[in-house]
Order: structure tokens, then sequence, then C-alpha cells
């Protein structure tokens, strides 16, 4: 395969330094998009691999220093995103979220080198799937929305797929609930919930273990990313998703594991959301953003269950199963200190 020029925008967040560092590892020119404040650690140190590695300093908002990223590039990953479900200030999702993706698609027809854009959707764009599983198909009904991030996400769905009927060459992918070892950020909820469960803050299971979310692990993910990049056709959707489980079935899978006792009991979730009120008080008062809020208990009270068939067939997309996945996140969060077993 031809080596590329590649920018990823969003490259310090928790996909996208993992996409960078196999992008790098592949012998990829990567331009990791980035601002001057964020943390790189995740990114890999130029003697790491066989390609080569440029931090760009700028803001998918500012289309200016976006643009000038641009430059010479042949692939875009556009992985920014805000992916927070509560924020002091609303709005910013529809400018990131949105506004990000409206620059990366005006850039591309200035710059005229770019051959592809792959772009980093979410399974919340697409809506719930109450009581069924979903595939690629299904479009958001935009009639009601859990989170203000489910709604800039459903929005910029609908500028993608404009962009693609125009003819510009973008592959929406949209994964799941992304979890795996790296970081520990607000993207990664799986290893945030799995430390306060053991660490005694969450006792019980969430509510009556009836919802459902697809599971995605960052690795697959990743390579979900790249074999759009290589296979994925111009204006097809493909679900990154894997395997469609509650967290009920994550916190048991966690406890047989690890050999420690499972919960005993649910959290009724009007408790559960009475807890993200305070959370969201206190988040006020410290500036750190809460684990639980009321929008996320909105979206536990429904089904997020998708098919990756497609991806497994056009991409060779093949997800690991929740338990191999969690037997790598557990070791991994215990070497950190972070829980104990």
């Amino acid at each position: 395969m031809k080596k590329k020029v590649v920018l990823v925008t969003g490259a310090s967040g928790y996909l996208g330094g993992r996409l960078c560092r196999e992008l790098f590892n592949g012998g990829h020119h990567v331009k990791a998009f980035v601002r001057r404040t964020s943390d790189v650690s995740s990114l890999p140190p130029p003697t790491d691999g066989g390609g080569t590695l440029e931090l760009v300093f700028g803001d998918v908002t500012d289309y200016q220093s976006l643009l000038q990223a641009c430059s010479g590039c042949q692939i875009i990953f556009h992985a920014a995103a805000l992916v927070e479900p509560w924020l002091p200030d609303p709005s910013r999702f529809i400018s990131v979220n949105v506004g990000g993706l409206k620059n990366v698609l005006q850039a591309y027809k200035e710059t005229g080198t770019i051959e592809k854009i792959v772009y980093t959707s979410s399974f919340f764009a697409l809506g719930p799937t109450d009581g069924y599983i979903a595939d690629e198909t299904q479009t958001h009904s935009g009639k009601f929305f859990c989170t203000e991030y489910e709604k800039s996400k459903a929005v910029a769905d609908k500028v993608a797929l404009d962009a693609a009927f125009e003819g510009i060459p973008i592959v929406p992918v949209y994964p799941g609930v992304i979890y795996g070892p790296g970081k520990v950020t607000a993207g990664n909820v799986v290893a945030r919930m799995i430390i306060e469960r053991f660490n005694g803050r969450l006792p019980g299971y969430i509510g009556q273990a009836d919802d459902r979310f697809s599971f995605s692990h960052v690795d697959d993910v990743v390579d979900g990313h790249i074999a759009a990049m290589d296979k994925g056709k111009p204006g097809e959707r493909y679900l990154l998703t894997g395997e469609n489980a509650s967290f009920k079935e994550v916190f048991d899978i966690a406890a047989m594991i690890t050999q420690t006792k499972r919960p005993w009991f649910g959290i009724p979730l009007l408790i559960i959301e009475a807890y993200g009120w305070v959370s969201v008080l206190f988040s006020k008062l410290t500036g750190k953003l809460p684990l639980i809020s009321p929008p996320t208990v909105c979206v536990l009270r429904h089904q997020w269950a998708y098919s990756c068939d497609k991806a497994k067939a056009e991409l060779d997309y093949h997800p690991r199963s929740l338990k191999e996945g969690l037997s790598e996140v557990l070791p991994w969060l215990k070497s950190l200190g972070l829980i104990k077993y």
C-alpha cells in the first residue's frame, strides 16, 4: 500500500492518539492536529515506528489553522469531537462537532489534494434502538435527544451525508461505546465505571439491567478506521460497533475475570439521576466534569444495540468479545493503581 500524508484531527484524544500511533507504525506521514494546550503524551515518539509524526497546532473551529494543516494531505481522519454528555455551555457541542466538520469539508474543497475523508461519527447519531438491533440504514428521528452530544452528532451526520451526495469522498464510521487501555478520559466510560465500581463508589448495578449498548474496543475501532481509508466506499456508512450488552454484563464479566463478588442489587435510575444533579452542582464548583449527569441517565433509559455485519463484510472488521476486551482493561487499570483485586 502506498504511504500517505495523513491528517488526524483530535489527535490528542483517546481514539485519535491510538489512531495516530497505528498510522505511524504503518509508515504513513502523520500530521497530528492538536491544540497547544493538549496533552500529547499518547502520541508516538518520532523514533518508535516506520512513519513520521508532525505536530500541527490549531483547532477545528479555527478554519485558517485547519486549512493550513490540510495543506499537502491526501487523507483526513476527522476524529475531533466533544464527547462529554454534559457541559456548562451546550452550544460548544454544535460549534465543535458540527462546525468542525463543516470546516473540514470546506478545507477539502480548497486544498485539492485530499483523496478521502474518514469521519468519526457515533452510534448516537443514529438514535436509540429500543427493542431491536439496528444497522446503517437507520437514521435519527430527530424528535428527541437525550444529550446535546447526541443532537450535535445527528446534525453532523446529515452534514456528512449531504456532502457525500454532493460528491465529496467522505466515509462516515460509527463506533459504539469505545473502551480499552490507553487513557482514562471522558470518552473511556467503561474504564471510569469500572474504577467507580471497584472503589466502592458504585456498589450496585445501574438501573434494572435492561439497557443495551454496543461496546467497541478502541484498537478494533482504530483498525476499522484504517480499513475505511483503504477499502471504504465514499458515501457508505459503516458501524464499527461490537458486542451488544448491558452494564450489568460488564460488571458481571469484570467480577468473573477478577474473581471478585458481583453486585447483588440494582440502583434505581431515579436515585442515579438525583446523584447526577448533585454531581453537576459539584462540577460547577470544582470545574471537573461529572461521571454521571441527568442526560447520562436519559441515555441509560434506552437501548443502543447495533449490527456491524456490513463492516465485517466490506472492511474485514473483526471486533473482539467484551470478555476478551475487559481481560485487557482490568489488568491495565490495576497496573495504574486505579483498582485493586
